[in-house]
């Protein structure tokens, strides 16, 4: 992508099945465990660079001895660097849970307090708590106040500690009403605790506490004498895939972390239904239990077209697919002139995008082929044929990731000129004033690096005509569920939405929106729509489209600019089992995504920063 997008994180769980000395017997060491979880961690690593967090909890602790360990880093070399201390610190008593976790700071929070997992210790082990989780809630306020209501004076508003204290409330009540009942029943304290940490409903707690949750969420979590579980919210817009055999129970962000790791085939890797629960008990058995009923689905399809990894097999054919898809806008775009057109890619995640579009154009030419050669008959002559034959998609690579910028020069002359260097070409492989160059992306969020760099070192080959293409759909609506793309006002879309109602002397629909998102705000969140889409229903598609290549062609510019996007439908036809797609229809999932976006657009007429929730 030529505009990194952050998400906010990736988690990792396993629960060793048998003994240490199974272990060391079968794979010669007793940090089978630990390396297994290094590796799922190093996979996911695309999910999260800005810290890295890890703990484990051995089961079975002498009264008196550390059995939570946990470690975490906001350094360059995170995941180094958690290893690196804590093999030393578990090495004569091994844990029997891991729970491991990727951190992007989404939103600025690079603090180490930040980092998960986050803990809430106890000299009950089982009310000692720790969780991570690749999450958004929409409504953390309303929780954080749930929590004042209850008497509880939280240490810090934010989500990742309102929602460990959440949690750990209803835990409390769990073991107080267990405690209470075998009181009841003749137990004495000390033989109460185990029988707590037998009977405990991990389910029961997580329904209590997660009825109030909007948002995306994938949740993970270990008790202190060995309970763990992973809890995905009842939409599925965050992924979570698990595996288990009679050695371990493992769960993960992605699935092909899974497989690689575990070497196994695709097929026994599960996917965590929305809604469900993975609960694994301390005694090693484990259940799928519903915690809240499933809702409409809306796995997020940005995980398909960008975070997730190309290595699985689905998303793999899916990338292609929206290359495909997007063969006849293309084709449109350059005039159906194969002959005379470079294709290429924005490495490196569009990569596989484009091998569709490439399927695509070839499709495409073989069946014109075909037409022409029947219609010529047997009055071709051996040269046509050879002339029609030879037509075929060339494919060049032309723009290369130059350098990382680091923007340590702020005056904006200087900065323009870095910013342009970011990319470089291959020269000589367009021919000057004739080739077309298609070059395709797999999205288009603010148009920035493509205005103040690709685009401008795209020209110095001077084509004919530079196509950028956009494997998704325009980005319309913030997201509130885990990735960083919150503010209307850095989506090129929404600009040119608006430009196009100045253009057209609709300006009054933009301060009509204003007043009645103003209004709208007063609303519970469950009786709210979405105004923002009225910005946008005045135009279509390829009017935005026109209009943000306008807006993306600076004076010095030669060549002829077009932009074109995926559909929203051929984004389904590519991704059907992946609905989740607010960010370019503003169909949200939960009540909550209605609230943020009216929000972010009040927040931007009035010129506020921040983020809408």
């Amino acid at each position: 992508m030529s505009e990194s997008i952050k998400h906010e994180c990736g988690i990792a769980l396993i629960r060793l099945l048998r003994p240490a000395g199974y272990y060391i017997d079968k794979y010669g060491s007793w940090d089978y465990g630990l390396r297994k979880m290094y590796l799922m961690m190093e996979k996911q690593h695309n999910r999260g660079q800005d810290g890295a967090g890890l703990a484990g909890i051995h089961i079975g602790a002498k009264p008196g001895t550390r059995y939570i360990h946990r470690q975490r880093s906001n350094s360059a070399n995170a995941i180094k660097d958690i290893f690196t201390r804590i093999y030393p610190e578990i090495k004569e008593n091994p844990c029997d849970v891991w729970l491991g976790h990727l951190r992007y700071g989404t939103y600025g929070n690079y603090n180490i307090d930040f980092v998960h997992p986050v803990s809430r210790e106890n000299n009950w082990r089982s009310r000692s708590l720790v969780m991570a989780g690749n999450f958004n809630l929409t409504n953390i306020e309303e929780i954080f106040n749930s929590l004042l209501e209850i008497g509880q004076n939280p240490v810090d508003f934010s989500d990742t500690i309102t929602i460990l204290e959440n949690v750990g409330h209803f835990l409390d009540q769990e073991v107080e009403r267990l405690y209470r009942l075998h009181k009841e029943q003749g137990l004495t304290k000390r033989e109460i605790s185990p029988v707590i940490e037998q009977e405990l409903d991990v389910a029961g707690v997580l329904r209590s506490a997660a009825k109030r949750w909007d948002g995306g969420y994938v949740m993970a979590g270990m008790l202190g004498h060995g309970d763990a579980f992973v809890l995905r919210d009842p939409a599925g817009i965050r992924p979570a895939f698990w595996y288990a055999d009679d050695e371990v129970v493992v769960a993960a962000s992605e699935r092909p972390v899974i497989q690689t790791v575990f070497d196994i085939r695709t097929d026994k890797v599960n996917e965590l239904d929305p809604g469900k629960a993975l609960i694994i008990k301390g005694s090693g058995e484990y259940s799928l239990q519903e915690v809240l009923p499933a809702t409409t689905p809306a796995k997020c399809s940005f995980e398909r077209i960008y975070f997730s990894r190309g290595t699985d097999k689905h998303i793999y054919r899916e990338r292609k697919k929206l290359g495909e898809t997007l063969t006849e806008p293309v084709l449109d775009a350059v005039n159906h002139d194969v002959r005379n057109t470079v294709f290429s890619y924005i490495p490196n995640t569009a990569e596989s995008a484009f091998y569709g579009l490439i399927e695509g154009v070839d499709k495409w030419l073989n069946n014109r082929k075909r037409q022409t050669l029947i219609k010529r008959g047997d009055a071709i002559t051996v040269a046509d044929f050879e002339r029609i034959m030879d037509v075929r998609p060339r494919i060049e690579k032309i723009a290369v990731k130059d350098i990382k910028l680091r923007t340590f020069i702020t005056e904006d002359r200087s900065r323009d000129d870095l910013v342009a260097h970011v990319y470089d070409v291959t020269y000589g492989v367009v021919r000057r004033g004739k080739d077309s160059l298609v070059v395709i992306d797999d999205s288009i969020v603010r148009g920035t690096t493509l205005k103040e760099s690709i685009i401008r070192i795209l020209d110095r080959l001077d084509p004919a005509k530079i196509v950028i293409v956009s494997s998704s759909p325009q980005i319309r609506y913030p997201d509130c569920y885990g990735i960083d793309m919150s503010k209307l006002g850095d989506f090129i879309a929404f600009r040119a939405a608006l430009e196009l109602l100045k253009l057209t002397g609709r300006e009054k629909v933009i301060s009509d929106v204003y007043e009645r998102a103003q209004e709208e705000l007063k609303k519970p969140d469950t009786e709210m729509v979405n105004l923002v889409q009225e910005i946008y229903a005045p135009f279509t598609d390829r009017e935005i489209s026109d209009q943000i290549a306008v807006m993306l062609k600076t004076p010095e510019i030669k060549a002829e600019l077009e932009i074109v996007f995926q559909s929203v439908e051929g984004l389904h036809k590519a991704c059907p089992g992946h609905t989740g797609d607010w960010y370019f229809t503003g169909n949200y999932p939960t009540p909550g995504g209605n609230r943020v976006v009216n929000r972010a657009f009040v927040n931007y007429i009035e010129g506020r920063g921040g983020r809408a929730y």
